[in-house]
Formats: C-alpha cells, structure tokens, sequence
C-alpha cells in the first residue's frame, strides 16, 4: 500500500511538472495565420508556454475562429478569455487616442510610425488600464494603399463607390472622399467584392494577397496612407494573478514579439506588394494631384483629431513631434 501511494504521488508530480495542470489560456487573434502578425502570435504564444514552468498554456484561435474580431475588447476586458489581439482602430470610439495610427498622413513611412507608436504608447495603455486590459506589445502592419476595380488618378474617380470601413477612422475617411463607408471585416472582403457590397478598399499589401485580391479587383495604388497596428492585450486582473516570475516570461517575450514585428514590416511589404504584381494586379505610384487632395483629406481629420481630446492628443503629438 505504502508503494503504491509513493508511486503516485511521483506521478502526480512528474504531470504537474510537464504542464499538465497548467491553466488554459485562450488567445483569439482577427487574421489568418499567413500574415505577419498572427506569426508572430503564435511564437509569443509558444514563448509563455515553454516559459512558464507549467503555470499556462496558451492557445492561439487565428482569423475571429473563437470571437469575433469587434467583440475581441470585450471577451479581454470581462474575462471571457485571457489574451486577445486587436487592431487598435477598431476601438476609436473608446477613446481618440486609440484612433492616432489611422490618421492619414500622420506617419507614412516605418521610422516615424515606431516614433508615433512610442509616442502614443503611454496614452494607449492608460485607457486599456481603465478598461481592465494590460498592454503587452504591439506589431504594424504595412502601409494602407488604394485597392479599386479601376485605375484612379484623381479624388473624384472614386466619388459615389462603396468604400470598404474597418474603424472609425476609415469611415471618416470614406465620408471626406465622397464614398460610402461600408463596414466589412477581413474574412468577408471577398465575398463583399464579388456581390458588389464594396468596391473600393484601402488596406495593406498583406491583406491583399492573404485574401487573393486579384480575383476581384484590378488596381492597387501605392498612397501608404497610414501604418496601423495589432496590439495584444491581456485581462488584467488574470495578468496579476500570475506568479511575478510567469509575468516577467509574458513581457519578456511581448518585448521579443514587438521587436519581430518592426523588424520584419518592410520586408513582408515588399513581398506581399510584388505578390500582387506578380498575380496581374496593376501596382502604380499616385499621381500628385491625387495625393495633395488626399493629404488635405488627413490635415482635416488631425483637426478633428485634436478636438475630440485636445489633452491627450496633444501630448501624443508633441511627444511625436520632438
């Protein structure tokens, strides 16, 4: 008796040792697993795992498979999974400041998005922290540009198309355009082109040739109107639950997961841009005349900007600015 009671008791140990008493963690993210950030997902998720000594596992539920990708806030912020991954816009009427990477023109090259981003960050993880969130790390995504059916060189060869929306940002944007601002998330773009619920977009390159742009449309204009971001965040108060040494894994490697992000941006660029190209989709530089009227477009929506929390806005670009 007293032997079989020992060897259990070894058993029972050696399973809570390999992580098989570890809690459950569920990660739902918006996008499929061939763009860049998802990637990145699960090597972050594989980090806390592997680091943790058992104490979680976190599970990766890619493209809104698990929720969907405007309730992912809300599943974070009441518990309803641990970690989530959301592009940041898509809270704009949380809080302004969640909007700073979907102002046009604000930042269009990578250098100054992570300037915009270090500024913005304080500001940003104020707000999830009143929310119950805690920011881990952030990843870009490429630059926003013009997908359309048709070659466009001035403001007024979209006037009156149904302009995909994904925050709102972008439906601000389609309003000053002269198009209609239609909500439609990323798993749905196909279908919305091919039934005709949009017919114009402006997104990222990646976006583009994760979803086989070319079966739908013919154009892709270079306006590198924006550069947005996921951030990934967790519950808070199941953050803080966690041993000191599990929370130091997790920000350890949200700092790996943000570094990877910036450094593999621009090369993702280009690749998902010349696959566009290399799939029969016209990639071109705008025209002047088209980029002056879409920059006044971006002044506009900075004003408004502003307006909507002169406090914070102001300190995000002042800090940009420096």
């Amino acid at each position: 008796m007293i032997k079989k009671i020992t060897t259990a008791a070894v058993l029972v140990a050696s399973l809570a040792t390999s992580g098989a008493y570890a809690a459950k963690w569920n990660m739902p993210t918006p996008y499929g697993d061939a763009n860049l950030p998802t990637k990145i997902a699960y090597e972050f998720a594989e980090e806390i795992s592997a680091g943790s000594n058992g104490e979680i596992d976190v599970a990766v539920h890619s493209g809104a498979s698990l929720i969907k990708h405007p309730e992912i806030p809300r599943a974070v912020r009441t518990g309803q999974v641990q970690l989530g991954e959301i592009f940041i816009g898509i809270m704009g009427n949380t809080h302004p400041v969640f909007k700073h990477d979907n102002i046009p023109f604000l930042a269009t090259n990578y250098q100054d998005a992570e300037k915009l981003w270090n500024a913005a960050r304080p500001e940003i993880s104020k707000q999830l922290e009143k929310e119950g969130m805690t920011l881990l790390y952030a990843v870009p995504w490429p630059a926003q540009s013009l997908y359309t059916k048709q070659p466009v060189a001035k403001l007024s060869d979209l006037e009156g198309l149904k302009m995909r929306a994904y925050s709102p940002s972008t439906s601000r944007l389609a309003d000053l355009m002269n198009t209609t601002p239609t909500t439609v998330q990323v798993p749905e773009i196909p279908q919305a082109f091919s039934t005709g619920i949009i017919d114009a977009m402006i997104t990222s390159p990646s976006t583009g040739a994760n979803g086989q742009a070319w079966d739908y449309l013919s154009h892709y204009t270079d306006i590198a109107a924006w550069i947005p971001k996921n951030v990934v965040v967790a519950n808070t108060r199941a953050f803080k639950r966690l041993s000191q040494e599990t929370q130091d894994v997790i920000m350890k490697a949200a700092a790996a997961a943000e570094a990877k992000g910036w450094a593999g941006v621009v090369d993702q660029a280009a690749k998902d841009t010349a696959t566009l190209s290399d799939n029969g989709i016209v990639v071109s530089e705008p025209s002047d005349e088209l980029m002056a009227e879409l920059r006044k477009i971006g002044a506009i929506m900075i004003d408004e900007w502003k307006a909507e929390a002169p406090t914070e806005v102001s300190a995000i670009l002042d800090q940009y600015k420096m």
